[in-house]
């Protein structure tokens, strides 16, 4: 018989900013709550302790491209969190669905970004599936896009190392 995920249908308003308190990690909110306060705290112990450590794991956003496998994603949130800049970012207007081995969530990131003299308000679709290990989940995909050309445009030269 095939697993069929079950979830919330409604999308949920209330935002997951990372400021929760991380109590039952076996929740999916708890999970998606321990990503952005390690985003946003620029903290990649805890960023390794939500994502896969495996080849398995995969991120597409806008500025990595595909990375494949924890490493590169490290990488990514490596550079990220190197740069003098300053992001905030919160997940909202999502669902989540879940099965007993996984769980994935569609919404919303909305947030800002400042580096230097540039500040951008950042308006993202976000899908991230989170599989079951141990009692908790370990995220092993995102997927981000910024639908506005003008924006990813202007995300992009800004996060480059070149505008440093």
């Amino acid at each position: 018989m095939t697993e069929r995920p079950t979830g919330i249908t409604t999308p949920i308003a209330e935002p997951i900013t990372g400021c929760e308190e991380l109590g039952d990690l076996s929740r999916p909110e708890q999970a998606l709550a321990q990503f952005y306060r390690g985003l946003n705290g620029r903290d990649l112990a805890l960023l390794a302790e939500n994502w896969e450590p495996s080849d398995d794991a995969v991120m597409d956003n806008p500025l990595g491209g595909i990375s494949r496998g924890w490493l590169a994603i490290r990488s990514v949130y490596e550079q990220l969190f190197a740069s003098d800049s300053r992001l905030f970012v919160e997940f909202h207007d999502y669902t989540i669905h879940r099965s007993d081995s996984i769980f994935y969530a569609v919404g919303r990131e909305r947030g800002r970004f400042e580096r230097g003299s540039v500040g951008l308000d950042l308006a993202i679709r976000t899908t991230r599936i989170f599989r079951g290990v141990a009692g908790g989940w370990r995220q092993v995909h995102h997927h981000g896009s910024i639908a506005d050309p003008a924006l990813l445009g202007a995300y992009r030269q800004a996060v480059s190392p070149a505008a440093r």
